[in-house]
């Protein structure tokens, strides 16, 4: 068990539309005005779905979250990207910069900062 939690620390959410296929837990981009779609690999993320309902999506878009993720070892500045399954992964050629503060490649997960 970690001494040290971010959980909630910063936390921003906004409330889209989505499709049936926005699940809880997986990495969103904009689809269009006011909506967002699950990403494809190499995407960009505009947050991620905290709480799916009724054709809506409340989206964290600042603060601490904690997002599956492939590749990440260290913390630090890391380029991330959309891994196309809900999570990020490692992108040094065209991901944004992502400040992590927990790599937990045991469990594919890490601690970011939106």
């Amino acid at each position: 068990m970690k001494a040290i939690s971010f959980e909630g620390i910063g936390q921003v959410l906004a409330t889209f539309q989505c499709g049936e296929t926005v699940k809880m837990g997986q990495v969103v981009k904009v689809s269009a005005d006011g909506a967002v779609e699950p990403c494809a690999a190499g995407d960009h993320i505009a947050g991620m779905a905290v709480v799916v309902r009724d054709g809506c999506a409340a989206v964290q878009v600042a603060g601490f979250v904690t997002v599956a993720a492939s590749g990440v070892s260290k913390v630090g500045w890391t380029k991330l990207s959309a891994n196309g399954s809900g999570g990020m992964k490692v992108d040094s050629t065209a991901g944004t910069d992502y400040l992590v503060v927990s790599a937990d490649s045991e469990n594919g997960s890490a601690v970011i900062l939106l």
